[in-house]
């Protein structure tokens, strides 16, 4: 039985992460700003899986690779793998830390899900695009300030994926019980 769960733990993982790079190839920017779909599908492969470490760390890798593939940034390949590993192992932490905060343990599964996703999309976003621009800099070169960058794309993106990153999740996480999944 256990061997199920993990074959379907596993599909789902793989079509989460193939709609994130479907996604991010596809979606036009919002105010000229791009979600990173890629990062979405990560923290929301994260939120079901919060209990794999090493599950997550994968994910994020590949996610990485993905991102670097469908990205319009020139040179963005090496920058989005080392983006995308750090951001996982710090928002792996921050997720764990999360659902130990007081005010969510005490809430039920669905809510707390809800808001430690809500608590990734922001902070992971900010980490996320901030470790990018940092790599990105210090191995091809920045078109621009870093601050001007991290100020006109990363904080737009911040509320973007909020938004984007809770609608999705809300969306997989009730396809997830219609399908009978359970994983």
């Amino acid at each position: 039985m256990r061997t199920n769960t993990n074959k379907r733990r596993l599909t789902l993982n793989a079509i989460l992460l193939a709609m994130g790079l479907v996604l991010h190839q596809i979606t036009p920017p919002i105010f000229t700003i791009k979600p990173d779909t890629t990062l979405i599908m990560l923290f929301t492969l994260m939120v079901i899986n919060r209990d794999s470490y090493k599950t997550c760390l994968v994910a994020g890798i590949v996610a990485g690779i993905f991102a670097g593939m469908t990205s319009a940034f020139p040179g963005a390949q090496i920058p989005n793998v080392i983006d995308k590993f750090l951001t996982t192992n710090i928002i792996f932490l921050v997720m764990t830390l999360s659902y130990r905060l007081p005010f969510v343990r005490n809430l039920g599964d669905k809510v707390k899900d809800l808001i430690v996703t809500g608590i990734m999309m922001v902070i992971g976003t900010f980490v996320s695009g901030t470790i990018f621009l940092t790599a990105a800099q210090i191995i091809v070169g920045l078109p621009g300030n870093f601050t001007m960058l991290f100020m006109s794309v990363v904080v737009p993106a911040v509320a973007i994926n909020l938004v984007v990153g809770v609608l999705i999740y809300k969306i997989v996480n009730i396809t997830v019980q219609k399908a009978v999944l359970n994983v």
